[in-house]
C-alpha cells in the first residue's frame, strides 16, 4: 500500500516578466534623481567645485561628485542601487532566455557581458572617487567598455520581427556612443587645458550617458510584453488530510519554486508551465556553446604572445650593441627568426603539424615570457632567442593550416599588443626586459598563456573556423608569396606595433603654445581605430571571398592607394603626414588575409616561410643602418635613406596584388559567421579600450615646483636609449630621480626609441602622464638622429627642430624651444653633438648652435647639451665656440672634470649647480642647474664674473634653493638608489649681488 502524506493545495503566483524590467527602470532613475536633488539642495557649491574652478564658473555637478562625495546623498543612492541590483540581474537573465539560440553563441557573450557590466556598476557605485580615484575610474571605464558588447550584441540578438524594439535600441545605443565624443572633448578641455566651465559641459554629457544607459535597458520591458513571458512561483499549503503519494516526477514538478512561462509562436499563454521549466538545462548548454568563443580568445591570446616574443628579440639583443657601440656579435640572435629552415626536414615538419607538436612549440616559446626572472642580459638573450625560434615555427605552421582564420587572429594579436603597450606607457606588459618594477605584468601573462595553451591542446579537433573548405591549389611560385609576407611582418613590426610610431614620424613641435600635429599619448588611439577599420574591411571581405570588397582589396589600385599613403607619410609632417600614415595603416591591415592567402597558395611551406623571414631580417637590418654610427660597416650606403626602406617594402608587397587575383580570388574558404562576429566585437573593444585608457591616463596640467620665488630648475641627462645597466626599461627609475630633484625643465638625449631595435617605446610616457609635463619628443625616426627630448613644467610657446650640420652623416639633433616661464619668454636648447671621432662635425654643429643662441641675444637662454669637449678648450673644439660666439656663460667654468654634458645660460641668476651620479640607469651623469628670474621689467643688472661667482653655503640661501638632502652620499653609503652628489660631493651654491632686482 502506498505511503500516505498530508494533502496539500498548490498555489501559483504569476508575475509578468516585464514587471522586472519596469521595476529596474524605476529604481535606477529614482536612485540618480534623488541623489542629484539632495546634492543640489544640501551641498550645491561643494559638488560643482573641482580641481580647476568652482561656482560660478562651474555650476552643474558631475555624476561622481553627486553620488559619492557627501552624506546623505551618497548613502541614499547606494541603498537605492542595492535595491536595483536584483531587478538588474533578473533583466540580464530574462534577456538571455529571450535570445538564446542553438545557432549562435552571441547571446551567451551578451549574457556574460551583462553580468560583468552589473558587477562593474557596483564597483564605481560603492567605491567612490573619494575612496580610491583610480579604482573608481577603472570600474567606470570597464563599465563603459562592457556597454559595447551589451548594447551592440543586444541589437544583433533582437529578432527582426520585433522591429520597434530593435529600432529603439539602435537609436539609444547610437546616441550613447555619439555622446562619448563631446564627453571626451570637454574632459580634455578640463583635464589638460584646465579651462573653467569645461567640466560643467562635460557633466551634462556624463548625465546623458546615465539616462541613455538606463533607457536602453528600459526597452527590454516592451520586448518581454510582446512575448508575454511570465514568472510563476509555486508552493504547497498542507490541508491536514492524507492522500496517496504521487508520482515522483509530479512531486518534483510541484516542488519547483519558480517556473518560467514562455509562449510559442501560436499561443499567447502556456498552460503547463512546469513542462517549459524542465525543457533544457541552461547553464551546461551555455558553457558548451561558449566553446568556439573560448577557442577564439585562446587563439587571440597566443597570437598576442607571438608578437610579444617576436618584438622582444631585437631590443634584448640590441642592449649589447648600444653598450659596445659597435657590432658585438650578439646580433646573430636575429637568425632565430629563420627557424622555418627546420621545416625542410620531413620528420620535423610532420611533428610540427601535429597537435602535440604545436603545443610543445608554444610551451617552449613561453620560456621567453619567463626570461624576465633572469638577472643577466646575456641569459635573457639566449632564452628569448630560443623562444623566438619556437614561436616563429608554431606561427608559420598555423598560418599554413588555416590561412584566412590565422591571418585575422594574427592581425588581432598585433592590435591587442599595440593597445596594451599604449595602456602600459609604451611597454608590452609581458616583455622579458620589463618586470614588476618597470611596468611588467609577467606572472599574469604567463598564467593566461598557460590557460590558453591548455584550451588549445584539449579543444575538440572538429572545431572548424572556415566554411566550404576545398583542396588547396598551388597558384604560383613560392617566392611570390614569400616576398609580400616578409614585408608585411616587417611593416607590422616597424610601423604598427605601437600606435605612436606614425605620430613620431609626423611630429614637428609647438606653435602658438599648441602642438602642430598629433600628440603620442593623446592621439595614439586614432592609429588603433584606423588599423581596426582596415581589418574590419578584411573581415567583411572574408565573409564571402567573391564579394566586391574582396576584389577591391586585392586589386592593384588598392596597392596604389597604399603606396600614395606611404609617400604622404614620408614626405609631409604634422596632421597631413599623420593622415597619410592612417591611410597606410588601413591599407596594411586590410591586406593581411590576402597576403597570408597568397603565401599559403604558393607551394612549399618551408621555402615560403624561410624566405619571408629572410626578407623580414634584411628589411630590419636595413632600417637600423639608416641611423648607423660612422664606424658601422656599410653604413654610408643606407644612412639617412628611409626612403629606400619604404620603396623596398612596397616593392616586396606588390606580388600580392594583381588583376588576376582581383578577378579570380584565390581563397578556397571563408571564415565562419561566428569568427566574423567575434572579430568585429574584438575590434570594437580594442578601439574603445584605447580611447578610455587615454582618458584615464590624461596628465594633470603641468605646474612648476616653485612658482612663488620664480625659480627654474633645469637638468640634462643622456639616457642611453632607455635601457639601464641590467638591460631593463628605465622609465620609472628616471621618473623617481626627476621627481626627487624637482626639475622644471629636463633635456633627455639618446631618446629615439621609435625603432624596432628599441621596442618602439616612448621614454617620456611615464613621466609626462604621472608627473605632468609639456613634452617635445624631438625629431622623429625619419630624421635619422640619436634623439632629443624636452620636458617642461612651463608652457612651450614655440619649438623648432634642428638637424645640425654633419658632413660625415651622423645627424645630430637639437630642439630650440621658447618657454613661458612666469610670464617671461626663455629660450631652452637641448642638443647632442657628434662623436669625438668627427671633429669637423662637432665644429660645424657648435657654430650652428652658437648662431641660434646669439640670434636671440640679449634674451634669456638655457643650453642643455652633449658637446664632447674639455672646459675652456680653444677652437675648433666646441666649448669656446658655444660660449663666446653664442654669448653664453658656463654654469661653472671652474669645474674642470667635464667632457660630454654642459649647461650654459644667460639673462638669469644661477643660484645652484649639482652633478648627480648615474647610478645604474645609464652611462652618463645628470647635471642640474637652478636659476632665479629677474624681477618683472628688469634684466640682470650686474653680469660681471665677480657678481656671478659669489659662492655660498646652502645655509646662506633660502631653503627653497636647496637640493634634496637625501642625495648626499657616496658609492658605499647614502644617496638614493645609487644616485648621489658626486665630483664636489655636494651641490654648489651662489649668492646674488645685493643690488640685483629679484
Amino acid at each position: 500500500m502506498a505511503a500516505e502524506r498530508p494533502m496539500s493545495s498548490p498555489i501559483n503566483l504569476t508575475l509578468k516578466a516585464s514587471t522586472i524590467a519596469r521595476l529596474h527602470t524605476l529604481l535606477a532613475y529614482t536612485a540618480f534623481t534623488v541623489a542629484l536633488l539632495l546634492g543640489l539642495l544640501l551641498h550645491y557649491k561643494k559638488i560643482v567645485k573641482n580641481s580647476v574652478a568652482g561656482y560660478p564658473q562651474e555650476w552643474f555637478p558631475s555624476v561622481s561628485a553627486t553620488i559619492g562625495d557627501w552624506y546623505p546623498e551618497r548613502s541614499v543612492f547606494q541603498i537605492l542601487i542595492a535595491l536595483t541590483s536584483g531587478p538588474r540581474f533578473g533583466l540580464v537573465i530574462l534577456s538571455y532566455l529571450q535570445h538564446q539560440s542553438s545557432q549562435s553563441t552571441l547571446p551567451n557573450v551578451v549574457f556574460i557581458c551583462g553580468v560583468l557590466r552589473t558587477l562593474f556598476c557596483g564597483g564605481w557605485v560603492y567605491i567612490t572617487s573619494n575612496d580610491d580615484h583610480d579604482i573608481h575610474d577603472f570600474f567606470m571605464i570597464g563599465y563603459i567598455v562592457l556597454n559595447l558588447p551589451w548594447m551592440i550584441g543586444g541589437v544583433l540578438t533582437t529578432p527582426l520581427e520585433r522591429k520597434v524594439v530593435r529600432e529603439k535600441r539602435i537609436f539609444v545605443a547610437s546616441a550613447f556612443f555619439i555622446t562619448l565624443v563631446p564627453l571626451v572633448y570637454f574632459f580634455i578641455q578640463h583635464k589638460v587645458y584646465r579651462i573653467p566651465g569645461a567640466y560643467t559641459r562635460y557633466s551634462f554629457f556624463e548625465w546623458s550617458l546615465i539616462i541613455l544607459d538606463v533607457l536602453y535597458d528600459a526597452h527590454t520591458e516592451r520586448e518581454l510584453e510582446e512575448t508575454n513571458m511570465q514568472l510563476t512561483i509555486s508552493f504547497n499549503v498542507p490541508m491536514g488530510t492524507t492522500a496517496p503519494a504521487r508520482d515522483q516526477r509530479n512531486a518534483s514538478q510541484e516542488s519547483s519554486p519558480v517556473q518560467l512561462e514562455k509562449p510559442n509562436k501560436t499561443t499567447s499563454v502556456v498552460a503547463d508551465a512546469s513542462a517549459t521549466t524542465s525543457a533544457t538545462p541552461v547553464i551546461p548548454d551555455m558553457l558548451k556553446e561558449l566553446g568556439p568563443y573560448t577557442s577564439f580568445c585562446s587563439d587571440l591570446y597566443l597570437a598576442y604572445i607571438f608578437w610579444s616574443i617576436f618584438t622582444a628579440l631585437t631590443p634584448t639583443l640590441f642592449y649589447f650593441s648600444i653598450w659596445e657601440l659597435g657590432i658585438a656579435g650578439h646580433e646573430l640572435a636575429l637568425l632565430s627568426t629563420l627557424a622555418p629552415i627546420l621545416l625542410l626536414s620531413p620528420f620535423f615538419s610532420s611533428w610540427a603539424h601535429t597537435r602535440g607538436g604545436l603545443t610543445t612549440l608554444h610551451l617552449f616559446s613561453f620560456s621567453g615570457l619567463a626570461a624576465y626572472a633572469l638577472e643577466k642580459p646575456i641569459h635573457r638573450l639566449l632564452v628569448v632567442g630560443f623562444a623566438n625560434l619556437a614561436v616563429v615555427l608554431s606561427q608559420v605552421v598555423k598560418w599554413r593550416q588555416d590561412a584566412q582564420y590565422e591571418s585575422i587572429i594574427t592581425a588581432l594579436g598585433l592590435l591587442l599588443s599595440s593597445a596594451l603597450k599604449h595602456a602600459n606607457h609604451s611597454n608590452n606588459p609581458v616583455w622579458p626586459f620589463v618586470n614588476e618594477k618597470s611596468g611588467g605584468y609577467n606572472k599574469i601573462g604567463i598564467l593566461l598563456a598557460l590557460l590558453s595553451l591548455y584550451e588549445f591542446h584539449f579543444r575538440q579537433s572538429s572545431a572548424n573556423h572556415s566554411r566550404e573548405k576545398k583542396k588547396q591549389e598551388v597558384l604560383g611560385h613560392w617566392f611570390t608569396g614569400a616576398l609580400p609576407l616578409g614585408s608585411l611582418i616587417f611593416i607590422s613590426h616597424s610601423l604598427l606595433s605601437d600606435p605612436s610610431v606614425l605620430i613620431s614620424w609626423s611630429w614637428t613641435g609647438y606653435e602658438n603654445s599648441q602642438p602642430r600635429g598629433p600628440v603620442p599619448n593623446l592621439h595614439g588611439p586614432l592609429t588603433l581605430v584606423a588599423q581596426s577599420l582596415g581589418l574590419l574591411l578584411a573581415v567583411h571581405s572574408l565573409k564571402n571571398p567573391s564579394n566586391v570588397t574582396s576584389r577591391v582589396l586585392s586589386h592593384p589600385l588598392w596597392f596604389l592607394f597604399g603606396g600614395i599613403c606611404s609617400f604622404i607619410m614620408y614626405r609631409w609632417r604634422n596632421w597631413p603626414g599623420y593622415s597619410g600614415g592612417l591611410g597606410f595603416a588601413i591599407f596594411v591591415m586590410s591586406s593581411f588575409p590576402y597576403i597570408f592567402g597568397n603565401a599559403a597558395d604558393n607551394g612549399s611551406l618551408a621555402g615560403t616561410s624561410l624566405t619571408a623571414m629572410l626578407v623580414y631580417c634584411l628589411l630590419s637590418l636595413a632600417s637600423v643602418w639608416t641611423v648607423a654610427y660612422a664606424f658601422v660597416p656599410g653604413g654610408v650606403y643606407l644612412r639617412e635613406r628611409s626612403d629606400l626602406i619604404i620603396i623596398g617594402q612596397m616593392v616586396c608587397l606588390l606580388p600580392a596584388f594583381s588583376l588576376h587575383a582581383s578577378n579570380h580570388p584565390r581563397f578556397f574558404s571563408a571564415i565562419s559567421s561566428s569568427v566574423s562576429s567575434y572579430s568585429r566585437t574584438t575590434l570594437t573593444c580594442i578601439s574603445v579600450f584605447a580611447l578610455l585608457t587615454t582618458l584615464y591616463r590624461l596628465p594633470d596640467s603641468p605646474r612648476p615646483f616653485r612658482p612663488g620665488p620664480r625659480i627654474l630648475r633645469a637638468g640634462i641627462w643622456t639616457l642611453h636609449f632607455g635601457i639601464d645597466n641590467a638591460g631593463r626599461d628605465s622609465q620609472r627609475r628616471v621618473r623617481d630621480v626627476i621627481r626627487d630633484l624637482e626639475l622644471d625643465v629636463v633635456g633627455f638625449l639618446e631618446t629615439d626609441l621609435y625603432r624596432t631595435v628599441f621596442g618602439n617605446r616612448d621614454l617620456t610616457r611615464v613621466i609626462t602622464e604621472e608627473m605632468g609635463y609639456h613634452v617635445d619628443i624631438g625629431p622623429g625616426p625619419n630624421s635619422h638622429t640619436w634623439g632629443a627630448v624636452l620636458l617642461s613644467k612651463f608652457p612651450i610657446i614655440n619649438s623648432t627642430h634642428h638637424l645640425l650640420p654633419s658632413p660625415h652623416g651622423e645627424l645630430a639633433p637639437a630642439i630650440e624651444a621658447i618657454l613661458d616661464v612666469y610670464g617671461l619668454p626663455i629660450t631652452v636648447i637641448v642638443a647632442h653633438n657628434g662623436q669625438e671621432e668627427d671633429p669637423l662635425d662637432r665644429e660645424l654643429q657648435s657654430k650652428e648652435l652658437a648662431r641660434i643662441m646669439a640670434s636671440s641675444y640679449p634674451k634669456p637662454v638655457i643650453f642643455l647639451g652633449y658637446i664632447v669637449s674639455k672646459p675652456h678648450a680653444p677652437r675648433p673644439a666646441p666649448y669656446q665656440i658655444l660660449v663666446e660666439d653664442g654669448k653664453m656663460h658656463d654654469i661653472d667654468d671652474e669645474d674642470p672634470n667635464r667632457w660630454c654634458e654642459y649647461i650654459l645660460y644667460r639673462g638669469l641668476y644661477r643660484t645652484s649647480y649639482a652633478r648627480v651620479s648615474r647610478g645604474t640607469i645609464t652611462d652618463t651623469e645628470l647635471q642640474v642647474g637652478q636659476f632665479l628670474l629677474p624681477k618683472h621689467g628688469y634684466g640682470v643688472m650686474n653680469d660681471t664674473r665677480e657678481a656671478r661667482y659669489l659662492r655660498a653655503f646652502k645655509e646662506e640661501l633660502s631653503p627653497m634653493h636647496w637640493f634634496p638632502m637625501e642625495y648626499y652620499g657616496n658609492k658605499k653609503s647614502g644617496g638614493v638608489n645609487g644616485h648621489f652628489y658626486h665630483v664636489f660631493n655636494t651641490p654648489l651654491y651662489y649668492k646674488l649681488p645685493q643690488e640685483e632686482m629679484v
